[in-house]
């Protein structure tokens, strides 16, 4: 295989990818593509772009994805404020139809450009494959829910046959009512039952930051448990790095929080020395 052919012009050099893919090509990767970084075209190809060549280039993906600007504007045009405790939408009967409808279509549209890119990319939804089994997260938030139980013979069935599971933060509760679910917890309690080689988040920001605002590019459980201590870490952040120390504690070699904003920050975290975010182990 020529991998100059299969990598992009702007992508990690060379040399450094061909030391990587040894170290990936039997390992499973989880990212979780979501935030306000995939509302720009361009952030969107560039990541339809990298899944491509990391399955061409032979190494296991599940992908699993948000949808908070696409629901934000649904629910606008239909006049639903939204209202949010700990970070959680609350959701009624009328706001999780609308949450499902838009997660589908953009599980479809990710399934979709993929297969445009001859990969075999799986819808995975409430309406289609689903995996999810949730209990309810606080009566409150009313249809949110929390991972109870992930089918992961299923997950595992679809990765060998080269497939790419593509995975809406969707789960049915026992009484079969649909819940939906934090994207980056629902990619936590995957990446754990898959006990996957890597999580990696997907973000707009450049990844954990230290007190002079400077980018750290590892760090270890117990230091960010004391960033967060000390309110360096702070709010936003918070729910995302319980997720991270969820994962690197239960079975996950490690997590990266990286920026999707930069061009081909998958590959760039993967197969370079640098990586593009920060790199979370236990």
């Amino acid at each position: 295989m020529d991998i100059k052919k299969i990598l992009p012009e702007n992508g990690p050099p060379i040399e450094e990818v061909s030391k990587y893919i040894e170290k990936y090509k039997n390992d499973l990767i989880v990212i979780k593509y979501g935030g306000n970084v995939f509302i720009d075209k361009d952030i969107f190809n560039n990541f339809i772009t990298d899944i491509g060549i990391l399955n061409k280039l032979g190494i296991s993906i599940v992908v699993v994805h948000g949808g908070g600007p696409r629901i934000k504007r649904e629910l606008e045009k239909s006049n639903i404020q939204s209202k949010f405790i700990r970070g959680l939408r609350v959701t009624d009967k009328k706001i999780i139809d609308i949450v499902e409808n838009v997660l589908i279509d953009f599980n479809d549209d990710i399934v979709q450009s993929l297969i445009e890119k001859r990969c075999k990319a799986i819808s995975i939804h409430t309406k289609n494959n689903n995996i999810i089994e949730v209990i309810p997260e606080a009566a409150e938030l009313g249809f949110v829910g929390i991972p109870n139980k992930i089918n992961n013979s299923f997950l595992k069935d679809m990765i060998k046959e080269n497939n790419i599971p593509i995975i809406s933060p969707l789960g049915l509760g026992e009484d079969n009512q649909i819940y939906n679910i934090n994207a980056d917890t629902a990619a936590g309690a995957i990446a754990k039952s898959l006990k996957s080689r890597r999580l990696l988040l997907m973000t707009n920001v450049e990844g954990v930051l230290n007190k002079e605002k400077k980018l750290i590019e590892e760090i270890s459980s117990s230091e960010i448990l004391e960033m967060v201590k000390n309110e360096t870490i702070t709010e936003g952040m918070i729910p995302k790095i319980n997720t991270c120390l969820d994962a690197v504690n239960n079975g996950v070699t490690a997590v990266g929080i990286i920026d999707g904003r930069k061009p081909h920050s998958i590959l760039f975290e993967i197969f370079s020395d640098k990586g593009s975010g920060t790199l979370i182990r236990k």
